[in-house]
């Protein structure tokens, strides 16, 4: 008997799902291929969306592309299937990151509780309030990490400030680095409702007024009309996701970790932003990790707290990043 296979328009939606993820300037850089002749669903870089200065190793890139088969796996989940992914299956082929394919699933699958997250899961550049984290939810962030084989670490006060110090770090760096300038500026310049990718004005967040937050200023020196200044918390709420290793195959499942993270927090009723910042420069990254934990290699900082709702950012319609055949 044969086995049964998902159908063309099922796919479609769980890939449309899938490029909820967030990614480095939301430059969603993914491309999928769906053959129905043995079900398997491709997962490809899409080349001409990679960052030279910002992301010379592609990491950034990777990171993305693992969130997006975490969300992947949400939307199969949801609709009773198992999402088994292969991450990089062909070493001739380093273009190809993974390939997944499903059987439908009669037992529970935990993942699927955080569908609801899906389309509420938005980076947030606005202020968060004082309201502290409870304990408790910091301990599901910890073990929607773990699930994922990666660690959340939540710095202490003096990590906190060291951290902050690299934040700044990168900042300077960046605005002494031409290369870097202009691929911030491609992706965030005149990106407007009308175009399906970057980070439009509107999702901006405000100027830091005061507050300590590490919220990217993506704007720059650039003027733009109707924002405005904000206090931002003196005291955030930070965590690190950190793997054991560096490999690309651990670039993919940090990924999909950091997307459980975002999704159970979305899910607990957090605001949420991403920082990556510090660590797109090597030596910078180097000193971020914490000594004394068992990850040693930082992948993505995340910002934690209670803030308003904030809009979606813009999508590349389905059609452009999804070919069945």
């Amino acid at each position: 008997m044969p086995t049964r296979t998902p159908d063309t328009m099922s796919v479609t939606s769980w890939v449309t799902d899938a490029t909820l993820a967030p990614s480095m300037h939301n430059a969603q850089p993914w491309l999928f291929h769906y053959s129905r002749a043995d079900g398997a669903l491709s997962l490809r870089m899409d080349a001409a969306r990679t960052m030279p200065h910002t992301d010379p190793s592609t990491r950034g890139l990777h990171i993305g592309c693992g969130a997006a088969l975490f969300n992947l796996r949400v939307a199969a989940a949801h609709a009773g299937w198992e999402a088994r992914i292969r991450l990089m299956p062909e070493v001739t082929d380093p273009e190809l990151l993974a390939v997944t394919t499903f059987v439908q699933s009669g037992e529970n699958n935990d993942v699927a509780d955080l569908y609801p997250a899906l389309r509420r899961r938005h980076t947030s550049r606005e202020p968060f309030s004082d309201e502290t984290v409870p304990e408790a939810v910091l301990d599901g962030l910890r073990g929607a990490a773990r699930a994922e084989g990666a660690r959340l670490d939540l710095p202490g006060d003096w990590q906190i400030e060291t951290m902050l110090e690299l934040v700044w770090d990168a900042e300077h760096a960046e605005e002494l680095s031409p290369g870097v300038r202009e691929e911030i500026a491609r992706w965030t310049a005149g990106t407007e409702s009308a175009r399906p990718e970057g980070i439009p004005s509107y999702a901006l967040g405000p100027r830091r007024y005061d507050g300590r937050a590490p919220v990217r200023d993506f704007a720059g020196g650039r003027q733009v009309e109707g924002r405005r200044s904000a206090v931002f918390e003196q005291s955030p709420c930070l965590a690190v996701l950190g793997t054991r290793e560096d490999e690309r195959k651990d670039w993919l499942r940090a990924g999909q970790a950091t997307e459980r993270v975002l999704l159970q927090a979305t899910h607990d009723g957090l605001s949420t932003s991403l920082s990556s910042q510090p660590l797109e420069w090597p030596e910078l990254r180097w000193a971020i990790r914490e000594p004394t934990s068992g990850t040693g290699h930082p992948q993505m900082l995340i910002r934690l707290g209670y803030g308003p709702e904030v809009p979606a950012t813009p999508r590349r319609p389905v059609s452009e990043v999804l070919v069945v055949t």
